[in-house]
């Protein structure tokens, strides 16, 4: 197929400033994280074009199971699912290299219905590179991509020329929000969706300690890079001067709040300066800087916790092991 063809099927909208490294108003979360008594930084800071290709590394991990477990309930039920949904624009939230929507998309392909995609991401080059790919692949998909956090693009989207839409958010990615982040985030999927619209959600369930903590302690260590590009990424971004080797991936199951933390533990004390953002932070040996929580769900409480939210669950799937739950809720 000509790239002219490809071309005519894609539209890219960027959201997000192309210069971000010189607003300041764009940081004010780092300043923040940064000036607590437990210094922390958004999880949405590991996710530049390297971040967002480690990623995809962890995925294909042995250790990590979430990926490979929420594919095969995909691979079992997608069919299923679209056959619920009937004919719907699928929007997704993260969307990164896209690997598992493939699958949705050949379940709504097979049962001849239009296809029509809004991936959503931060990483331009990823969101653009797999879209290429998608179009090659399914020559009558529509693909309307949205270069933007979750927050914009949900106030952004625009109206559905088909009967419905399908927003998903896959890949466990829900359990990095605490309670608060988790109640305003569902107020604005809820926001953009249309009665009868439906939303499929990811959810990685409670397991043995020894698993979760595996899955975050990968033999090559992959986690530990993609945690310290974090460090990278903020460099970039922000002029900063901060030296990743000064600096120790951690990951360990905390049981009280039933989630995985990830830390980077400082070697030795030392300063840090943001330039675009006029900080300057003073780090102590021993300390750490908490990057990310992954929270570990209970189905039966998630299914209560979407009808406080004005969605009726219609369908949960899980495999074999029940590791990994699917659910496919709507706005009634």
């Amino acid at each position: 197929m000509s790239n002219s063809a490809i071309e005519d099927r894609l539209h890219l909208e960027y959201l997000l400033a192309p210069n971000l490294a010189t607003e300041k108003e764009d940081g004010q979360d780092v300043v923040w994280g940064l000036t607590q008594p437990q210094k922390s930084l958004s999880p949405r800071y590991f996710y530049d074009d390297r971040g967002s290709q480690l990623f995809e590394q962890i995925c294909k991990l042995p250790e990590y199971y979430p990926t490979r477990t929420e594919a095969w309930i995909l691979q079992n039920y997608a069919t299923q699912i679209a056959q619920m949904t009937g004919i719907c624009e699928l929007v997704e939230l993260g969307s990164g290299s896209s690997s598992k929507t493939r699958l949705l998309l050949d379940a709504y392909r097979g049962l001849g219905y239009p296809l029509r995609y809004v991936p959503i991401d931060v990483s331009a080059g990823i969101l653009k590179a797999s879209a290429k790919q998608l179009l090659a692949d399914y020559p009558t998909l529509q693909v309307y991509g949205l270069v933007s956090t979750y927050e914009l693009a949900l106030q952004k989207l625009m109206p559905t020329p088909l009967p419905s839409r399908t927003i998903c958010f896959l890949g466990s990615t829900l359990g990095n929000f605490n309670q608060a982040q988790c109640d305003r985030f569902f107020a604005q999927v809820t926001a953009a969706l249309q009665p009868g619209d439906y939303f499929l959600l990811g959810i990685d369930l409670q397991k043995p300690k020894d698993i979760l903590e595996a899955a975050y302690n990968d033999s090559q260590g992959v986690t530990a890079e993609f945690n310290r590009n974090m460090l990278r990424h903020l460099n970039w971004r922000f002029g900063g001067n901060f030296d990743p080797n000064l600096f120790e991936h951690r990951a360990f199951y905390n049981a009280s709040e039933a989630q995985i933390e990830m830390h980077l533990s400082v070697k030795r004390s030392h300063s840090v300066h943001l330039k675009a953002l006029d900080l300057t932070v003073q780090f102590r040996e021993g300390e750490t800087l908490l990057t990310e929580i992954s929270r570990k769900f209970d189905r039966e409480q998630m299914q209560k916790y979407l009808a406080k939210q004005g969605l009726k669950l219609r369908q949960t799937w899980s495999d074999p092991n029940n590791w990994f739950g699917l659910m496919l809720a709507q706005v009634p």
